[in-house]
């Protein structure tokens, strides 16, 4: 999905302190154009250069909307850690005639391997969209910030809290320096869940009591493992059965709901206790992730929230939210979004595809000078995710402060087409938090 090359020639082999060190480095990278205010583009005359790191299937669609978000920009630089992925993305992107004239990136300018998104750093681009798989966002957020690059990143934005705590740092110095960084958490820009939750806001369903996020759907892709396949290149590949990776899938996609609920709310729980496991996809080609996870969170005024997520093949899918009042209560759902007290009001109107609005509203902050910065709620989101997940693999009660100060760290001993982390499934009962 987000990845490159399998050839081992390509990609260099450095240690995760060598991999975040060069990150430091990238200060230097772009440090004029980071002194400058974000103004600098206001004019609608100036080009735009976009750089693309990580070019799966959701890199691909990213940067697609990002070409149709501003009249004046270029893709002018991808990186990917695997070659095939990038070659793909680009031939996918340059088949679409309404970005194809906007493409502009010679062989030169597509780089392959763990280091590759340091050169499309320091390829001259102006905003950067990171796409990768999540355990990588952390580190690239703070090298593109320090490069002085506005930025869209993909959800979840960390795996870990240790990684929270560094996008949290990045989006604030990202604050300091004018830069934009806009969030992947894309149902916070559907035209219908604002009109939705500021309703709730308002009061239209009293005093919230209670909320639910369901994320129920079915089985999803597996990658063959290859015979020249090293295990980095096998958990790289399969990505999202990797807990260093994913987050585990309540972390990668549930986090929408999840964010969802936080919104309604206005606030984040302040501990949860959940349970979880490995009924359907016990096979080790599933990695090391859970395939349901079931929280029951609660907020510090005593209101509960319900999170389930499972993915299960031949099951029944749902996908919703729910807040329950004192006066009434409210479906907040992409299929229906619905409050019902002494009436019942619907949200009906056809509204602009959210995925396009918050690549539309990004440029358009950078061309007016009035950046967009999503941090708190992308990074405090994940973390809510990844407290579930802490939560669901320790069966133990765990707090907002536990979680946000847990020292756990995901990352490899080293990024190289090698060794890659131990694949140890999590016991409820047994495994430690930490």
């Amino acid at each position: 999905m987000k990845t490159n090359n399998d050839t081992r020639s390509q990609p260099c082999d450095v240690s995760r302190r060598q991999f975040i060190g060069t990150s430091l480095s990238m200060a230097a990278v772009g440090a004029q154009a980071a002194a400058l205010p974000a103004a600098v583009h206001a004019a609608g005359d100036d080009v735009l250069k976009i750089g693309l790191i990580g070019c799966g299937g959701r890199g691909t669609g990213a940067a697609q909307q990002a070409l149709r978000a501003d009249d004046n920009v270029k893709l002018v630089a991808m990186g990917d850690a695997f070659e095939d992925r990038l070659k793909l993305s680009l031939r996918s992107l340059s088949a679409q005639e309404d970005v194809a004239g906007k493409i502009d990136v010679p062989p030169e300018q597509q780089f392959v391997g763990f280091d590759a998104y340091q050169k499309v750093l320091a390829s001259d681009v102006d905003v950067v969209l990171l796409t990768t798989p999540p355990h990588f966002r952390p580190m690239h957020l703070k090298a593109a910030i320090e490069a002085g690059k506005h930025v869209f990143a993909e959800k979840p934005v960390a795996v870990d809290a240790p990684g929270v705590h560094s996008v949290l740092q990045s989006c604030a110095e990202a604050k300091r320096k004018n830069l934009s960084v806009v969030s992947g958490l894309c149902i916070r820009y559907d035209g219908g869940f604002r009109e939705t939750v500021k309703r709730l806001h308002d009061g239209a369903i009293g005093e919230i009591h209670t909320l639910i996020a369901n994320d129920y759907r079915g089985s999803i892709w597996v990658k063959p493992r290859k015979e020249d396949w090293t295990d980095m290149h096998w958990q790289m590949r399969n990505w999202y059965y990797f807990t260093w990776l994913s987050g585990d899938f309540n972390v990668e996609q549930h986090v929408h709901y999840l964010d969802v609920c936080a919104w309604v709310m206005g606030e984040y729980p302040v501990k949860a206790i959940g349970m979880g496991g490995r009924q359907a996809r016990t096979d080790a080609k599933f990695g090391n992730i859970f395939d349901h996870h079931s929280v029951a969170y609660e907020f510090k005024n005593g209101t509960r929230f319900f999170s389930n997520c499972r993915q299960q093949s031949g099951c029944k899918n749902n996908m919703s939210a729910y807040a329950l009042g004192s006066k009434g209560r409210a479906e907040v759902s992409e299929r229906h979004l619905e409050i019902t007290n002494e009436t019942t009001w619907r949200f009906d109107e056809k509204v602009k595809n959210m995925y396009q609005v918050e690549h539309d509203e990004l440029f358009a902050g950078i061309r007016a000078g009035t950046p967009l910065n999503n941090g708190e709620y992308m990074a405090h989101s994940t973390m809510l995710a990844i407290m579930g997940r802490m939560a669901t693999y320790t069966g133990q009660e765990i707090t907002w402060e536990q979680a946000m100060s847990s020292t756990q760290d995901l990352s490899p001993a080293e990024y190289a087409w090698g060794d890659a982390p131990e694949v140890n499934i999590a016991r409820p009962g047994i495994t430690k938090f930490v």
